[in-house]
């Protein structure tokens, strides 16, 4: 990646800017979780089907996946600030349309699609902003890529936890849960107006759709050994934040959206606080990673299958913990097989192809509502069961894919 260095000057470039934009990227992270734990509280008070309430949950990646796809590119094309001033605005506004459409199933999908597009910028163009800005300040860029990561976590779970305790305890809880992300993303919006730039705009930046194009998305060792783990990623937080919490509804009647939040910042910690193991466990010259999340998965939804039959809240938290290990695991033994696989050449692309696939498991909630709702006979013990199933199932493509192609060579970049 080549930055003008014209583009910011010295002393403009050592002054504290990355933090602006690692609020920014929180203020996104914060407004896309924002809403998980709030699932138990519109299905008790909204008038929304469980089918319905977990589509909202999964209707964020329709704006999150387009986002990631072209809005690393289109950075690289017009420079940073241009793609990344409207994520703070689209998040304000996605938390606004969810305030005021408490009971409207439009406004609700239209919101969540604007927290999913703000989010999608976050994390293809804020990461890169905010890696070029440390790196411009003398640090190293992997010191900038933690600060990225960083920001996105604590978003993540600082956001569903704080809406949770709102939305349970303070007054109107279908507002106020959502209007400390529209002050944090405004304040972001105001400083990231003042940060300077680091890529300068591309003079002759020739066709967009090859700039779109990634030859690595091809290669055997991702079809077979990354694929394979990637759904499995929020597969694991929907399964850990929105099915076991709303299982639990009638067991937790006193507390049932705090108990909710409080899956998910278990879920989130856990998975991050794995990814140090997990960069351990790796080996480049097996697939030990993608197998111990898989196997880790699999307990996960052993664990998760057992809780919905006794419905403890002790199993319940325990199950919604070992699913974010699976989480943390998954992710970063994808992440690791991306780098691998790409090089410097495809990393970035090929980085928004795997994320796009993790969030298609926030689908999984809603498949298994629906099957739940259309098949009464089928309970979610026997759907985790098959869970467990799905899990080995993955695990055994991703044997034989590692044999098939035993080491990923890095392409020359």
């Amino acid at each position: 990646m080549t930055t003008d260095s014209a583009t910011v000057p010295a002393h403009t470039a050592r002054r504290a800017t990355w933090p602006a934009v690692a609020l920014a990227v929180f203020a996104t992270a914060w407004g896309g979780n924002e809403f998980t734990p709030l699932l138990v509280m519109y299905r008790q008070s909204g008038g929304f089907s469980a089918v319905a309430v977990d589509a909202l949950l999964f209707l964020y990646v329709l704006g999150i996946v387009p986002a990631l796809l072209i809005g690393g590119p289109l950075s690289d094309r017009f420079g940073r600030r241009p793609l990344m001033l409207p994520a703070p605005v689209l998040a304000a506004v996605g938390s606004v349309l969810l305030a005021v459409g408490a009971n409207s199933m439009v406004l609700l999908s239209v919101g969540r699609v604007f927290s999913g597009v703000a989010l999608g910028l976050s994390m293809a163009v804020g990461g890169s902003w905010i890696t070029e800005l440390s790196m411009r300040a003398g640090d190293r860029p992997a010191v900038g890529a933690r600060r990225a990561a960083m920001s996105l976590t604590a978003g993540f779970g600082i956001g569903a936890g704080v809406a949770g305790v709102l939305a349970q305890w303070a007054p109107w809880p279908h507002v106020f849960a959502y209007t400390v992300n529209i002050v944090i993303a405004v304040v972001a919006l105001v400083l990231i107006v003042r940060v300077p730039e680091t890529r300068a705009r591309q003079q002759n930046p020739g066709r967009l759709i090859d700039d779109l194009k990634i030859p690595s998305a091809g290669h055997r060792r991702f079809l077979l050994v990354v694929l394979p783990v990637a759904p499995w990623v929020f597969g694991a937080c929907g399964a850990a934040y929105a099915v076991i919490p709303a299982l639990m509804s009638a067991r937790t009647s006193g507390a049932p959206i705090a108990f909710a939040a409080l899956c998910c910042v278990l879920g989130l910690a856990a998975g991050f606080a794995i990814q140090s193991l997990g960069r351990r466990i790796d080996d480049p010259n097996s697939a030990r990673g993608a197998v111990s999340a898989l196997v880790v998965l699999a307990v996960g939804m052993g664990l998760a299958a057992l809780a919905a039959h006794v419905l403890t809240i002790w199993l319940s938290l325990v199950a919604a913990t070992v699913l974010g290990c699976g989480y943390g695991m998954a992710l970063i033994a994808g992440l690791l097989e991306v780098q691998r696989i790409a090089g410097d050449r495809d990393l970035a692309g090929l980085t928004a192809v795997f994320y796009s696939v993790t969030y298609l498991g926030f689908a999984a909630p809603a498949v298994l509502a629906w099957i739940s709702q259309t098949f009464g006979g089928v309970t979610y013990p026997e759907m985790f069961v098959v869970g467990i199933g799905a899990a080995l199932g993955c695990l055994a493509v991703v044997l034989i894919g590692h044999r098939s192609r035993p080491v990923a060579p890095t392409p020359p970049g």
